[in-house]
């Protein structure tokens, strides 16, 4: 049974589209990164959206400085939170990754507050949707996850009775939540929101299945 979607958000510069290599309206998409981070939910956004596409892809993260991903890849994001407030995306990723199930989780609620607040789109996957899920940005819209009992335990959390059992990437108004199994849905969801052209995110889908 497919997912029913809820009231669609306005996309993002939707009077003034980007196109490949475009060099009008380029949206900005922040990928936000923590210890751990999952590599292959945040692959294809930034692999893709920037060189392909036209879009201002930044990183930054939770602790800026040495990273190194859950599959072992060592990195250095200079940006934090405030280079990240300031940079205004229009687009906010939330990266999953294990240290979002730990106590030791990023305390990120105003930071996703504050962009939810502004009218920006808000993006978590796997244990990204648990930082959404504390911050209250998924009690009452219709969203999905790992599991409904992944989220269950989450502080601040209510929004059981909106939450949809999903393969893919779902959308509510200006959320777009997805389980880490759907990294190609997400990130098809992203661009789509961040303003490309549905024919352009239908060729990135196409593309993407074609191995399949």
């Amino acid at each position: 049974m497919a997912v029913q979607y809820c009231q669609k958000l306005s996309l993002v510069h939707a009077t003034n589209l980007p196109n490949y290599f475009g060099d009008i309206a380029v949206s900005k998409i922040a990928l936000l990164l923590s210890p751990g981070f999952a590599d292959w939910e945040c692959a294809c956004i930034a692999g893709k959206g920037g060189p392909f596409y036209g879009l201002a892809v930044d990183f930054f993260a939770t602790n800026p400085g040495k990273l190194a991903s859950q599959g072992g890849l060592e990195c250095h994001v200079g940006q934090g939170m405030d280079e990240l407030q300031q940079w205004d995306s229009d687009v906010l990723v939330g990266v999953g990754g294990m240290i979002w199930e730990q106590d030791a989780a990023p305390d990120i609620r105003h930071v996703l507050a504050n962009s939810m607040s502004n009218g920006k789109v808000v993006a978590g996957i796997c244990g990204g949707t648990l930082a959404m899920a504390r911050a209250g940005l998924l009690n009452d819209i219709e969203h999905t996850s790992n599991s409904a009992e992944f989220l269950k335990g989450a502080e601040g959390y209510s929004g059981q009775g909106s939450y949809r059992d999903s393969g893919r990437a779902i959308v509510c108004e200006q959320v777009i939540t997805s389980p880490g199994t759907a990294p190609v849905s997400f990130t098809a969801k992203v661009f789509r929101l961040a303003g490309l052209q549905s024919s352009i995110v239908d060729d990135f889908r196409t593309m993407m299945a074609a191995e399949h």
